[in-house]
């Protein structure tokens, strides 16, 4: 039995070494979404914007900025107000 748990905790640990790389790089890209999410929220803070307004203020392009903004009005972050132009201005949710 005790040999037996040997064996796994080796496997467990061999295991863990082949896959550090792929975890490493979702907490990379994970870190990285965070910190986009992160500017986008500051944008909208204390005004409603437009995505556009949003892309030229943080340097993301419009369409980067558009699947977040979709991602955050779907649960519920981001709310979106009314239309300038073309586009709809999108504020935080108080």
């Amino acid at each position: 039995m005790r040999e037996e748990k040997m064996m796994e905790k080796g496997a467990l640990k061999k295991l863990r070494e082949e896959r550090r790389m792929w975890v490493d790089n979702a907490r990379q890209s994970i870190k990285a979404q965070n910190q986009i999410i992160k500017q986008i929220k500051a944008q909208i803070a204390d005004t409603a914007k437009t995505v556009p307004e949003i892309a030229q203020a943080t340097g993301l392009p419009a369409s980067q900025v558009l699947l977040y903004i979709a991602g955050l009005k779907k649960y519920g972050l981001v709310a979106e107000g009314a239309k300038d132009g073309d586009y709809f201005k999108y504020g935080e949710v108080s």
